[in-house]
């Protein structure tokens, strides 16, 4: 199987496949203009940008509407009902191949589209392809740039079983893997270990490239930091694959992440979710949080 990042293709603007940007907004007033600026800056000539503001109570919907005054997007608007349903939103006009689904407190590097749309045009049985990212602070200076060597490639067994989630700000979707894995499930308010999980199961595989293509802003409002509303978001992604051999494993990985903040900000809770892990599935992960939980004051 080929996964090596080859030569680009042609990408002039008549032959380069359409790609879908949709981008949900929520309070991020901030970060609206350094954010949209890195999109229009690709060097990818076909895309289109759809913005979806989810309930925001800043100034986020007048700045979008004056910065669509300098950059041509679509703007959409609607109660908060979370990101997946933001994106669902957005979809409905979406017209790419391709879609790219960026959080807007993040910055785009130039050639984010064009690396993963060459990739996905030349590995049609990859239906998502994610990327590196360079954290940054909420003031945009660089704390660290994650670093590989290697392609990384996953089927549904191995997604499940490590918990391998795609991240929104990295990952490029073949539209079709989208609209056949039936887009978002709205009630989830955690958009991108569904459908990391969702396309998988398709039978796509899931590829990850060893380069950087996004800035990713470390903030108080991160839903990252926010443990125990992904643990159950995450949880949910996965009941509907209790009966699969690698539940319990990706069960483990979810809880290992979320005791990463608990046991720090809330040792009884942390207390609580190791031992919702039966003994049998603790793994080194595990007993790394339970040292640092009894050693932590």
């Amino acid at each position: 199987m080929n996964t090596e990042v080859t030569d680009p293709l042609d990408c002039s603007s008549k032959q380069a496949p359409l790609v879908s940007i949709v981008a949900p907004c929520y309070n991020a007033e901030k970060y609206l203009e350094e954010a949209i600026a890195s999109i229009f800056a690709q060097d990818y000539p076909n895309f289109e940008v759809i913005i979806v503001d989810d309930g925001s109570s800043d100034n986020s919907i007048a700045m979008l509407r004056q910065l669509q005054q300098t950059h041509d997007f679509q703007l959409y608007t609607q109660a908060n009902q979370g990101v997946s349903a933001a994106l669902n939103h957005g979809l409905r006009y979406a017209k790419g191949d391709y879609v790219s689904t960026p959080d807007l407190d993040d910055i785009m590097l130039p050639q984010s589209v064009r690396i993963r749309v060459d990739y996905l045009e030349q590995h049609p049985q990859v239906g998502c392809v994610g990327a590196l990212i360079i954290y940054m602070d909420s003031d945009g200076n660089t704390i660290k740039q994650q670093q590989r060597d290697e392609i990384r490639t996953y089927d549904f067994d191995k997604v499940l079983s490590g918990a391998v989630v795609i991240g929104a700000p990295v990952a490029l979707y073949r539209m079709s893997a989208m609209r056949s894995a039936g887009f978002y499930a709205p009630s989830l308010r955690v958009q991108d270990f569904q459908m990391t999980l969702r396309i998988a199961r398709l039978g796509y595989e899931v590829h990850e490239l060893p380069v950087c293509v996004t800035r990713y802003r470390r903030h108080p409002n991160n839903l990252s930091r926010k443990y125990k509303v992904l643990l159950q978001a995450d949880l949910e992604a996965i009941a509907p694959y209790l009966g699969h051999p690698a539940y319990q494993s990706a069960r483990t990985q979810l809880v290992n992440k979320a005791l990463k903040y608990a046991v720090v900000e809330d040792k009884k809770e942390a207390w609580k979710l190791l031992r919702s892990i039966p003994w049998r599935h603790l793994n080194r992960t595990s007993f790394r949080r339970l040292k640092r939980l009894m050693l932590h004051r």
